[in-house]
């Protein structure tokens, strides 16, 4: 493998990127939100992107897609982002986790750094199935109270109420003026993904463990030969998701977001690959490439059909605003 291009270093390129869109995207809506709680007299177009952290407002509006045909002209760019992700899951493992979710790559950097201390550490196998219970458990509640309890008529009301229309602002509030309560849950959060390999992300996370689940159904794994593995265990050692790869013929685990830090470290030529049923062996570079292609066309689809931008005159968003922020 071309040490100049490893999975890491191409995975952190990626993700790198998403990082300082999700940034820039953060200021632009942060202008836009000075202006629309009356603080600035500067108008600043609200970016669509910051729909992307609102996860819970995804989830109703692809119910309200599948139940009614109509996309969610409140926040379509999260709905796009979340078909997306979908999109990725379905086809190179939990790629949006991997490359695109800014969360994702905190908490690999936190990971790095327990690495480096030789703090981070991957429970024992009974305790970490018993820790992972919790974002599943998190994630039923969710599909229970908006999937299976919500009707269609309700779930439309909550996406078209001025709570919902506001709920970015609503979240940018929240990070500006934390409570103290807040700062202590953060503070643990970032204290237990430095002794726990990526916690946040393994153990509490119910927007991955939906797409892990879903990537279940997809075609593409991780293969090992085991003809010519000499069980190193490297493979195991460097997977962010605490996956015994060297155990396995073919990696189908949720916690698998496609890394391919395994196929980095694996010292053996071609014991490790990238398999897609029916198809064979494909370069390990195409879930990376994969996972940001579908991203891109997603997006540059959702601009041309109009269903990235919300369809909300600014000043109606200016009203909303004054009516929940204050």
């Amino acid at each position: 493998m071309h040490q100049l291009l490893t999975p890491r270093r191409l995975r952190r390129l990626i993700q790198s990127f998403f990082l300082l869109a999700s940034l820039w995207v953060g200021w632009r809506f942060f202008l836009f939100y000075q202006w629309a709680t009356g603080a600035s007299d500067a108008f600043t177009p609200r970016p669509g992107g910051v729909e992307g952290f609102l996860p819970i407002s995804a989830l109703l509006g692809l119910k309200h897609l599948l139940a009614t045909a109509r996309f969610d002209h409140v926040h379509p760019a999260g709905l796009t982002i979340f078909l997306a992700a979908i999109a990725m899951a379905l086809l190179v493992r939990k790629g949006f986790c991997g490359y695109v979710c800014p969360v994702g790559l905190i908490s690999n950097l936190l990971e790095s750094l327990g690495r480096k201390l030789k703090l981070a550490k991957v429970p024992p196998k009974w305790l970490d199935r018993s820790l992972m219970a919790v974002k599943y458990g998190i994630l039923l509640f969710f599909l229970w109270t908006v999937c299976w309890n919500m009707p269609a008529q309700a779930v439309e009301q909550f996406l078209n109420s001025p709570f919902n229309v506001v709920s970015d602002a609503k979240m940018l509030h929240f990070f500006l003026h934390p409570s103290m309560i807040a700062l202590l849950v953060f503070g643990v959060l970032i204290i237990c993904s430095v002794v726990l390999r990526n916690f946040w992300c393994r153990l509490l996370c119910p927007y991955g463990a939906f797409l892990g689940l879903l990537a279940l159904c997809g075609p593409t794994t991780i293969r090992r030969d085991a003809a010519t593995c000499i069980d190193c265990k490297k493979c195991t050692r460097g997977c962010p998701g605490g996956i015994p790869v060297h155990e396995k013929r073919d990696v189908r685990s949720p916690e698998c977001v496609g890394c391919a830090e395994c196929i980095g470290n694996c010292p053996v030529e071609g014991c490790l690959k990238v398999n897609v049923a029916g198809a064979g062996p494909i370069p390990w570079m195409s879930l990376a490439l994969g996972a940001a292609g579908i991203f891109l066309l997603f997006y540059v689809l959702a601009h041309i059909t109009g269903r990235w931008n919300a369809e909300l005159p600014p000043q109606m968003l200016k009203r909303f605003y004054g009516m929940l922020i204050h």
